[in-house]
C-alpha cells in the first residue's frame, strides 16, 4: 500500500522534522528505506511517545527508528494492539522495549494481529512457557501469521505420529514442547509433508523406534525435507561407504546429518576431509564429522596439529561435537602433552 517511485516524490517534510527533533539519523533512512520518508502520513511523534510511555529513552527510539523505518507508518492504535498482544508473554514493559529495540522488525509487523493473538494463546495452551513463546515471536515471527487452525493440525499431526510410532502418551507433550523448542520452524510445513517424510523412513526399513529416534535427534528439521532429497543423499552415502542397507541405517541412525544434508554439501565436505589426508574408513567409522563444515574442521585440525596428535593415524572423535565439546577434548590433549614424566628413580639435582 505504500509507493516506491522515489522519482515522482518529494520526501515528507513534516517527517523530516520530527526525525531531526528524536535526533534520528536520516541518511540510515535515506540508504535503508528511503520510500518510508515519502508517504504523505507518518506518526513519528506519536509512535515516540508510545515508545517512551514504555520506558524507552530517547537513544532507545532513535536506534529502533533507524532500524525500521516502517514503524513511523503504523497508526498508533495498531502500535498499542501490539503493545498489549506482546505483554502477554513479556514480564513487564523493560523487557517488552529490549526486545523491541534487538527485534523492532517482528514487533513492527501488525497485519497478522488476529493470527498472532490467537497463536500465542494456542502455544500458552499447550503448555510452552513465555519465554520460549518471546524467543518465537522474535527469531520466528512468521510462524505466528499462519491461522491459529494451520498450526494446531500440524501439532496434532505429530502427535498422532508420536503415538503411531510407540511414543507413550506420557512423554507426548514433552516430546512436542521440545520439539517446538529447538525448531518452531516445523509449523510452517504441512501436515501432508510431514506424513509423508515418515512414511519415507518406514519404507527404508526404520522401524518404529528408529523412526523416533531420529525425530528427536534431528530436532525436527526432517519435516522441512523431503523424499527426494533424503532418498538421494542416502544413495550418495551408501556408494561413498560402499555399505549394505542394513549398514547404512546404522550410519543415519549414528549421524542423521547423512539424511539431512543434501548431496552438494555432503560431496564438499568429504572432499575438505579427504584433502586433510583423512581415509574414506575413517569417516565410516565416525560419520559425525560430517555435521561440520569444511571451515571448522580444518581449523580444529590444525590446532590438534601444532600440539603434535596426527589426526591421519588416529580416530576422528577428537574433532567432533560443539565448539565447548572441542574445547574440551583440546584441553586434555594439551594437559596430557605438557604434564612431565616422572621418574621416581631418577637422581634429585639439589643445589645447595
Amino acid at each position: 500500500s505504500y509507493t516506491t517511485d522515489s522519482k515522482s516524490r518529494e520526501e515528507n517534510k513534516k517527517t523530516l522534522e520530527s526525525l531531526y527533533s528524536l535526533s534520528v539519523d536520516i541518511t540510515k533512512i535515506r540508504r535503508l528505506k528511503e520510500w518510508v520518508l515519502l508517504q504523505d502520513v507518518a506518526y513519528v511523534t506519536e509512535i515516540a511517545g508510545i515508545l517512551q510511555e514504555m520506558g524507552a529513552d530517547g537513544t532507545t527510539v532513535a536506534n529502533i527508528i533507524e532500524r525500521c523505518p516502517e514503524a513511523i507508518l503504523r497508526t498508533p492504535a495498531e502500535i498499542n494492539s501490539q503493545r498489549a498482544l506482546w505483554q502477554l508473554v513479556c514480564q513487564n514493559e523493560k523487557q517488552l522495549i529490549k526486545l523491541i529495540e534487538q527485534f523492532p522488525g517482528s514487533f513492527f509487523t501488525t497485519d497478522y494481529q488476529q493470527n498472532q493473538k490467537a497463536n500465542i494463546l494456542f502455544f500458552q495452551e499447550l503448555g510452552l512457557k513465555n519465554n520460549i513463546i518471546t524467543r518465537f515471536l522474535t527469531s520466528a515471527p512468521n510462524i505466528f501469521y499462519n491461522p491459529v487452525e494451520k498450526n494446531k493440525n500440524v501439532i496434532e499431526t505429530l502427535q498422532r505420529n508420536y503415538l503411531n510410532l510407540g511414543g507413550s502418551e506420557a512423554n507426548m507433550k514433552i516430546w512436542i514442547l521440545k520439539l517446538l523448542s529447538q525448531n518452531p520452524f516445523i509449523l510452517l510445513n504441512t501436515s501432508t509433508a510431514i506424513q509423508e517424510n515418515l512414511e519415507f523412513l518406514q519404507k527404508n526399513d526404520f522401524t518404529d523406534q528408529e523412526v523416533l529416534q531420529l525425530l528427536s535427534k534431528l530436532k525436527g528439521f526432517i519435516f522441512q525435507l523431503n523424499s527426494t532429497t533424503m532418498q538421494k543423499s542416502m544413495l550418495f552415502s551408501k556408494n561413498i561407504f560402499k555399505c549394505s542397507d542394513q549398514e547404512l541405517k546404522q550410519l543415519v541412525l549414528k549421524c542423521p546429518a547423512l539424511l539431512y544434508y543434501s548431496v552438494p554439501v555432503l560431496e564438499e565436505r568429504l572432499e575438505g576431509l579427504l584433502k586433510e589426508g583423512i581415509s574414506i574408513a575413517q569417516i565410516r567409522e565416525t560419520p559425525m564429522v560430517l555435521e561440520l563444515t569444511t571451515q571448522i574442521v580444518q581449523y580444529r585440525i590444525k590446532k590438534l596439529s601444532a600440539l603434535g596428535y596426527d589426526i591421519k593415524s588416529g580416530n576422528l572423535e577428537s574433532l567432533n561435537g560443539t565448539k565447548k565439546d572441542f574445547e574440551v577434548t583440546y584441553g586434555k590433549i594439551q594437559s596430557k602433552k605438557e604434564r612431565p614424566i616422572f621418574n621416581p628413580v631418577a637422581p634429585l639435582h639439589i643445589e645447595d
